[in-house]
């Protein structure tokens, strides 16, 4: 059980939550005392405001207000900041919550905070009891707490070795099998990969874990850029751009977190999580510009640029999940600035060719308060990737439409006939909201979940 909810038995205070539309009703329901103290403080039930409220022993309850947007009010971030606004040490119960799951996962995430590597203990949250029928909001909280840590952790405690590690932890706690592949097989088998981490001392890895959540259920292919930290390579990033590139490995832990709720939640699903762990650094054994590097589809790709290395990671990943024919095929990176440039920090950018799947993600999004926005695989672009020497380049020359150029890129190592998406995302919250702490953030995942059951229950699966 996560540290911020509590027992069903625990003895636990009412935390209301009201719209400015219900206050009046609320305030006729509470005891003289309480109503006479709300009317008093001039609350007004807008959004994230709380007041506590006196009782015979000191304290008697609180109040959250929600704020007058219905469909806000309705999701997790309305909850995201109770956690830390009651006081420490108490214990609460939901009354009134228009979706008690999103109330308990937004909670939850409003109570995260990275506290690892800290030496002094920090104030801790204060604990919910979950109402009954809530348990895939905590699991979802968990995974994304998990994922958020991986982000979190700077990149002296987390490379290519410790990611791999965490693939296998996942795997051990969800009954799922788990290889692998470094040295020699890497080299062999996923040279891209190799060549991206070749410069660095920590060596790079592929993890591969398989799960069985029903043996004849659809499969699912899950791949993230794991690069655990992006110097560039030797066209070298300027330092402001290198400060936060102990979370180029977003995208593995987004697909991570995904994958956890899949087998959580007993997904009717086969699963195949991918994960490319690598550092992209400098050194003399760097791959250079205008190298030519082998992929594992075979086809060679010229480097126009060391910094645009999350491709080339991707590119063997795909090349091995479609030689299992998913049924799905989802990567996930955060790829380029050119995605946050065009769409914000809040904001995934989707590519897919593939209308239905586009529709079946964006609305998956949607429904969860998970969103995404479907940017063109504009085909018309696919010649500014040619090379002279090469089957193509890993860059344009163009300094323009970098997020499309990129997806394009990826879309030579997927199969034709592939039910195939990529996500270009930011894993990172710039400054503190309600429910998303500054630091790491698992975008997309809860998304990928919601519409990885609705292809299982397609598909004949008990579909959630």
């Amino acid at each position: 059980m996560l540290e911020c909810l509590a027992e069903p038995s625990v003895d636990s205070l009412p935390l209301h939550a009201v719209t400015p539309a219900g206050l009046e009703a609320l305030l006729e329901g509470l005891p003289a005392s309480q109503a006479g103290f709300l009317r008093a403080s001039g609350f007004a039930a807008k959004a994230q405001e709380i007041r506590l409220l006196p009782g015979e022993a000191g304290l008697g309850g609180a109040v959250l207000g929600l704020g007058a947007d219905a469909a806000e009010a309705a999701r997790p971030w309305a909850f995201g900041g109770a956690a830390f606004a009651l006081p420490e040490g108490t214990a609460w119960h939901l009354v009134g919550a228009p979706d008690p799951a999103a109330a308990v996962l937004g909670w939850c995430l409003g109570a995260y905070r990275f506290r690892r590597l800290k030496s002094e203990g920090a104030r801790a949250p204060a604990r919910l009891v979950a109402p009954a029928g809530t348990e895939a909001a905590q699991q979802q909280a968990a995974a994304i707490r998990r994922g958020r840590d991986l982000i979190n952790m700077p990149a002296n405690h987390l490379g290519p070795a410790e990611l791999a590690e965490a693939v296998r932890d996942l795997g051990a706690r969800h009954g799922a099998s788990v290889e692998v592949i470094e040295g020699a097989a890497l080299a062999e088998g996923f040279p891209a990969v190799q060549a991206v981490g070749g410069g660095s001392p920590r060596a790079p890895r592929v993890a591969i874990l398989r799960w069985d959540g029903a043996a004849d259920g659809p499969l699912v292919a899950l791949c993230g850029k794991g690069v655990c930290f992006d110097t560039g390579g030797l066209d070298l990033k300027p330092a402001a751009a290198m400060l936060r590139m102990k979370k180029d490995m977003g995208g593995a832990a987004a697909v991570m977190a995904a994958a956890e709720m899949l087998m959580a939640a007993r997904a009717p699903i086969r699963l195949l999580l991918l994960i490319g762990a690598v550092e992209n650094a400098v050194s003399g054994t760097a791959f250079r510009p205008l190298d030519v590097i082998r992929t594992r589809k075979g086809l060679t790709v010229e480097i126009g640029n060391t910094d645009a290395e999350g491709r080339l990671v991707l590119a063997d990943l795909l090349a091995l999940a479609c030689e299992s024919a998913p049924a799905l095929l989802v990567d996930c990176a955060t790829l380029t600035g050119a995605a946050r440039v065009a769409l914000g920090p809040d904001l995934p950018a989707l590519f897919t060719d593939d209308d239905s799947l586009a529709e079946s993600v964006v609305r998956a999004g949607e429904a969860v308060s998970d969103p995404l926005w479907r940017l063109p695989l504009q085909k018309n672009y696919l010649s500014w990737l040619d090379s002279s020497i090469a089957d193509l380049n890993n860059v344009s020359t163009k300094p323009m439409a970098g997020a499309i150029v990129a997806a394009l890129f990826l879309r030579h190592f997927v199969e034709r006939d592939a039910r195939w998406a990529h996500i270009d995302l930011y894993a990172w919250n710039d400054q503190s909201r309600p429910g998303r702490p500054e630091g790491g953030e698992i975008q997309a995942a809860r998304a990928i979940f919601r519409a990885a059951e609705t292809l299982a229950g397609g598909a004949g699966g008990a579909g959630r």
